[in-house]
């Protein structure tokens, strides 16, 4: 298996997790172990799945741009990654334009993955309908596509979703927010944060 993260998206989960929902910090290595368990309960094609590779996709400013609170929460965010073998992948981040380039980063990243045959499962961390193609391309390459997302509404009114058109490209879909009401997963959520 391969996790390709939408670094913004997921970012924006941890936030609301940790200081909304008051559950913790969101952890690489149990989220990685709960979709390899998830995949294996639906395919029963191996004995088991692994993740083998794991990237994040994120633009970042520059230290002249950014906050300190920004620079030690890049920081925290680098020793986290690395400790989880999670490959960061940044691309530079301006004032004015903001993250470009950096879903086409993720894409290119996810074909060449999966047409090199290093995994036979993509799982994308993203609700970005414009990842439709890519699902596509790597379907056709016999690469399942996992959409791997969170469904919430913070108390600002902001919404976190899956755009459907990917939701219906995708071989397999799951709210990761759902599992803390799912009988089957309950225990499961619960093990996906760190407190502290």
């Amino acid at each position: 298996m391969g996790v390709f993260y939408d670094g913004t998206f997921f970012s924006y989960a941890q936030k609301y997790y940790y200081h909304e929902r008051q559950l913790g910090w969101l952890r690489f290595p149990e989220l990685h172990r709960f979709l390899e368990k998830y995949i294996g309960l639906r395919e029963q094609g191996f004995a088991s799945y692994k993740v083998v590779y794991a990237a994040w996709h994120q633009g970042l400013y520059t230290s002249k741009n950014a906050t300190a609170d920004q620079l030690t929460r890049d920081r925290n965010q680098y020793h986290d990654l690395m400790h989880a073998g999670v490959e960061p992948k940044y691309l530079p981040m301006s004032q004015t334009q903001g993250e470009k380039g950096v879903d086409v980063a993720l894409a290119v990243d996810a074909l060449q993955i999966g047409l090199g045959r290093m995994i036979d499962v993509a799982v994308l961390v993203t609700g970005d309908g414009d990842f439709v193609p890519l699902v596509r391309a790597l379907n056709k390459q016999s690469v399942r596509v996992l959409a791997a997302y969170f469904a919430f509404e913070s108390k600002d009114g902001h919404k976190s979703f899956i755009n459907e058109r990917l939701l219906a490209a995708a071989n397999y879909g799951v709210d990761i927010d759902a599992l803390g009401s799912s009988k089957e997963h309950k225990q499961d959520f619960a093990t996906l944060f760190r407190k502290a």
